[in-house]
């Protein structure tokens, strides 16, 4: 493990800045940042900016002091580095658009998505982070034939499938500690606290004669209770045959596994450097027991589109990293998941 600084030059608010970044670890990353008194509010998806007259101080602290370019090669060997075109839709603000355009109008859902994107943005996150909620929120508008990203003005709010499916995503891994089944059941948990209070009461939100007020979502107790549902079902990410709306919710969450193979890669490195902790030995047999259950699925994917954009590409991604990984040797034990 390394702690990485690059020269100050870049000019921003009467200074220039330098990035600190790990090679490795978030955690470890953190660690030293708050030793040397560096806010988290410095922190900026996978670096800390740090003015000029800090850097000396980093470097008698222990941080190497490279090129720019050496760091950035580096930090994308680790799998920390968070390219430029994913860094602008993983942004709280961006996020919090997406929130709203989900539940739009309805009182109390900001706060909701406020904890929810602080959730996302939590600094020990590598994979599962602020960039992969975007990626499965676009994976799911794909296999719905809507256009990714934040929806137009004016654009009506989800309802039915569309809505529980959002949700469920959004809540899918709002707690991630890293420990299999916990995580999705603490999730769940989450998902029917948060989402319980925001059931419209009598007269909450509503006209006389019971209908949503114009421009304002609605939720129903069904809908929290699916909801609470999906975000369990992605434990397993096994639905039944008749469940669309859990085979969009896990087709969207399984995307990554057919993605190209430089970013299938990152993926990887990513997950890796959320279970730093964990022995390389123990890692490998954790890992390539998730892959052997991910190969072992009757299909990776439910729902036709997902079938056809993502299913050869997935299995061959799989059966690679797991090539791989088996050439290393396995043993017992681990429980890193995708």
């Amino acid at each position: 493990m390394a702690l990485l600084i690059d020269p100050p030059t870049w000019p921003a608010h009467g200074t220039s800045w330098s990035h600190l970044v790990s090679d490795s670890s978030l955690d470890e990353l953190h660690d030293f940042a708050g030793r040397l008194g560096l806010g988290r509010r410095a922190f900026d998806l996978d670096h800390y900016d740090v003015p000029a007259e800090r850097h000396a101080d980093c470097v008698a602290a222990g941080a190497q002091d490279v090129s720019g370019r050496e760091l950035i090669v580096r930090l994308r060997a680790s799998g920390l580095r968070v390219p430029a075109r994913e860094r602008g839709a993983a942004k709280a603000a961006a996020l919090l658009a997406r929130w709203d355009a989900v539940l739009p109008g309805l009182p109390g859902a900001r706060e909701v998505g406020d904890d929810l994107v602080a959730r996302w943005h939590e600094p020990h996150r590598a994979y599962h982070g602020p960039a992969h909620l975007v990626h499965v929120l676009d994976s799911l508008a794909v296999l719905e034939g809507r256009s990714p990203g934040v929806p137009s003005p004016g654009e009506p709010a989800p309802s039915g499938t569309s809505l529980r499916a959002q949700l469920a995503l959004w809540f899918h891994d709002a707690v991630h500690e890293g420990v299999a089944g916990e995580d999705e059941e603490a999730s769940a948990a989450l998902a029917l606290a948060h989402l319980s209070p925001l059931v419209p009461g009598p007269t909450t939100s509503l006209t006389g004669d019971r209908s949503p007020a114009p421009g304002v979502a609605h939720l129903t107790p069904d809908d929290v209770a699916e909801v609470e549902r999906l975000v369990r079902l992605t434990a397993t990410h096994d639905p039944d045959p008749d469940d669309v709306v859990g085979a969009l919710v896990c087709d969207a969450d399984l995307a990554i596994l057919g993605s190209a193979p430089d970013r299938y890669a990152r993926y990887v490195r990513q997950v890796r450097a959320e279970y730093a902790h964990v022995p390389d030995e123990q890692f490998v047999a954790g890992r390539a027991t998730v892959l052997e259950q991910l190969l072992a699925l009757s299909s990776l994917f439910r729902t036709p589109l997902g079938r056809d954009r993502w299913q050869e590409r997935a299995e061959h991604n799989l059966r690679t990293e797991l090539a791989g990984l088996t050439a290393r040797g396995l043993a017992p034990g681990g429980d890193p998941r995708q």
